[in-house]
């Protein structure tokens, strides 16, 4: 196991959330002229946070889409500050949101470079096709989530449900780099 410093980032949480009713989009646009909504090109409103600094999609059916928050607590802070906002004004909100985190974006830096012509042969499903993207894309089954892997040695992980997930397989694909002799790292 390497002794180097694995930086890890948490870039983006996807989270869906459940409201269990009906809401009135346009009584949401009259009490916030900032939100975005056009609906002849998309069901959904757009209501943006500064703090966190997020972006939610709200639609009809009471359910909406809670992106650009940097860990899970931020996720679900961000869909609270959003309801109870909506309730401030006026928009009856009866029951607590349902959250449920559908996706986990994040990156790493292993502090090596990483051999992707050798990694085609030394790992089962991978496919690196240089010519049309400059990484390798992994898949791993436990956590299920997806790599892309650079040759500079930074990797992108995708499809974690939870933020240990993502330490969980970072740290797993380093230990797996490591083992079959794909990471070189400089002194």
């Amino acid at each position: 196991m390497s002794t180097r410093k694995t930086v890890i980032s948490i870039q983006n949480i996807v989270a869906s959330v459940s409201l269990n009713q009906k809401i009135d989009l346009q009584k949401i646009v009259e009490k916030f002229p900032q939100t975005e909504y056009n609906p002849s090109v998309f069901p959904g409103l757009v209501f943006r946070l500064k703090k966190p600094k997020t972006a939610t999609l709200i639609f009809g059916t009471g359910k909406m889409v809670c992106t650009g928050a940097k860990s899970e607590k931020e996720s679900r802070s961000a869909v609270e500050k959003v309801v109870k906002e909506l309730r401030s004004e006026g928009i009856q909100i009866t029951e607590k949101p349902v959250v449920n985190i559908q996706n986990i974006v994040a990156s790493a830096e292993l502090g090596g470079e990483i051999d992707l012509e050798s990694l085609i042969y030394k790992l089962n499903r991978v496919m690196y096709e240089p010519e049309q993207f400059p990484g390798a894309v992994y898949r791993i089954d436990d956590p299920h989530v997806v790599f892309l892997i650079f040759s500079a040695g930074k990797l992108v992980c995708v499809g974690a449900k939870k933020e240990e997930q993502v330490y969980e397989a970072v740290n797993k694909i380093q230990q797996l780099l490591e083992e079959k002799e794909l990471i070189y790292y400089s002194n």
